[in-house]
């Protein structure tokens, strides 16, 4: 099968291409940096190598057509979806817009993504694409939703509306190396003597093992489903101080909890930003969502078997995902 995948240098992008070769696909990648997507490929092959997912080979890969484009603009998508039957759109936009991108940088990220989601679906439905697989973010029961989660929906309806056989997936945090919520987690607890934890650490989500996200999304491209909204979630309903608690004993260390009663999310979200060394818009998106449970729609085990996919517990993804980090950076708390 003829397969686009959009974002290749993005974490999801450089670990579902790969597989995708391994399963067989003919698989072209869309990227405004060429470049940055083979450096991101050639580091997940090395990760895939001393791992136990499914391996492609390197040549192949590595000789993989990356075709330069900009969502946000339009340009290169006519050539990069030419041909293409299934196409991935894993492109969000969490934090602020680059230096030197103009008029860009002011604009409203709701709009933004908006506007690239546009172009995308137009140019998938000019060019015959069969099938547009989305990942998106799972959408609270019982709160209004963000507005990074009302931007993710957003898009997931341009897509839903490009092709009658398109798919949305939709995750809470993924558990992956290269995962910069995952990250962001990991980083607190290395980073703070104390788990400072306000009143969202009781809030509860079921966070996903990168490979079991992978593994669905490469099924994806061929599985016939009734359902074109799926929720996808790992085994484990976890509250954020518990998923910090379980990170804190994979790494061996002690992180006393501080239990606060004021929110403080804006301020905390940029302090979190300055510890962790990350973007304050990224950190600001991710802890505006923390106001209740984000939980899927339906039993994370039901979902994996429309797949064929056996899910991996919480301890076990963050072990591997440790590990993954471990072959390339140390963790100063290991």
């Amino acid at each position: 099968m003829r397969i686009l995948v959009s974002g290749a240098s993005g974490f999801v992008g450089a670990m579902l291409t790969p597989r995708l070769i391994a399963d067989g696909h003919q698989v072209r990648a869309l990227a405004r940096d060429p470049e940055r997507a083979y450096r991101a490929l050639a580091s997940q092959l090395l990760r895939d190598a001393r791992g136990d997912t499914a391996a492609a080979d390197t040549a192949d890969v590595l000789e993989l057509d990356v075709v330069r484009g900009d969502v946000l603009t339009g340009a290169g998508l006519p050539r990069a979806l030419e041909g293409v039957e299934v196409a991935y759109y894993l492109i969000h936009s969490m934090e602020r817009a680059r230096r030197g991108e103009g008029r860009v940088r002011q604009e409203p990220l709701g709009d933004r993504e908006r506007r690239a989601a546009e172009h995308f679906a137009s140019a998938a439905r000019a060019a015959g694409v069969r099938r547009i697989v989305y990942l998106g973010g799972l959408v609270p029961r019982d709160w209004p939703p963000t507005r990074h989660l009302a931007s993710r929906r957003k898009v997931e309806e341009v897509m839903l509306a490009a092709t009658p056989e398109s798919l949305a997936l939709r995750a809470s945090i993924v558990i992956a190396a290269r995962s910069r919520s995952f990250r962001l987690l990991v980083r607190l607890v290395e980073r703070l003597p104390w788990l400072t934890l306000p009143p969202w650490r009781r809030f509860r989500t079921q966070p996903i093992d990168g490979r079991d996200l992978i593994a669905m999304l490469a099924r994806a491209a061929e599985t016939r489903l009734d359902q074109r909204v799926i929720d996808v979630a790992g085994p484990d309903v976890l509250s954020y101080e518990q998923m910090l608690e379980h990170i804190a004993e994979s790494m061996l260390v002690r992180r006393p909890a501080l239990r606060l009663r004021v929110p403080g999310t804006g301020l905390g979200a940029r302090v979190a930003a300055a510890i962790v060394r990350e973007d304050p818009e990224l950190t600001v998106s991710l802890m505006e969502a923390l106001r209740g449970d984000l939980l899927p729609s339906q039993p994370a085990e039901q979902t994996a078997a429309l797949f064929g996919v056996q899910l991996h517990s919480f301890d076990a993804a963050v072990e591997h995902a440790l590990r993954e980090w471990e072959a390339v950076e140390p963790l100063a708390a290991r």
